[in-house]
């Protein structure tokens, strides 16, 4: 059946063109974090102890693992689940500084480090964990064929709103069509979609606020 990672849409604009696009926005995105994280330090520290950052391992393309940095944004005693679920609006477990990070989508600022690093892009699909890998079935290795994005389809589609199903069909759709104009037309839509906050929470809801590209 032959390997279930590699697609037939995928392009060569996910090779070299692509890195070097990716370092590039990585180094600009590192001197937005190099400002803005002292004040988002002191903010997170103000409201309780614990670390600043959260790192977890992702699977990233070709299904190989890397540790995933983000801001902290629940407490520092909150319980991980047991197994793989969607965040809620009302998690008591996020923090007040959290909320709002999420919203702006702040905390994913250290993952420009894995950007650079080459483990994520600054476009593909979201990095998920191995178990919601396998949750979302077999189909779901075929989104592994491209490095997973700080932003992507899903983000500017509804981002945490949508349900797993749809997440999944917008990866694999950016998988088999990656290239350099879906990229900037991404890259456009993610500034309004995280000004307005679409979907920073994660609910059981599928509203969808825009179509797919």
């Amino acid at each position: 059946m032959g390997d279930p990672i590699r697609h037939p849409g995928v392009r060569v604009w996910a090779g070299a063109p692509k890195r070097a696009c990716d370092i590039l926005a990585g180094l600009l995105l590192l001197l937005v974090a190099a400002a803005l994280l002292p004040l988002v330090a002191v903010a997170i520290r103000l409201e309780g102890r614990g670390s600043l950052f959260f790192r977890q391992e992702r699977l990233g393309k070709d299904g190989v693992p890397f540790v995933m940095w983000k801001l902290r944004t629940m407490r520092a005693d909150a319980v991980p689940p047991a197994a793989p679920e969607r965040k809620r609006r009302d998690d008591p477990r996020v923090t007040r500084v959290g909320r709002w990070l999420r919203r702006a989508s702040l905390d994913e600022l250290p993952q420009t480090w894995n950007v650079l690093r080459g483990e994520m892009s600054l476009v593909g699909p979201r990095p998920l964990t191995a178990a919601e890998t396998e949750s979302l079935g077999p189909l779901a290795r075929r989104r592994l064929a491209v490095r997973p994005g700080l932003t992507g389809l899903w983000q500017v589609s509804g981002r945490s709103d949508l349900p797993p199903e749809r997440l999944l069909e917008l990866d694999l759709a950016y998988a088999a069509r990656c290239s350099l104009w879906l990229d900037l037309q991404i890259v456009a839509r993610t500034v309004p979609a995280v000004l307005a906050g679409w979907g920073a929470y994660a609910i059981g809801c599928c509203a969808m606020r825009t179509s797919a590209l």
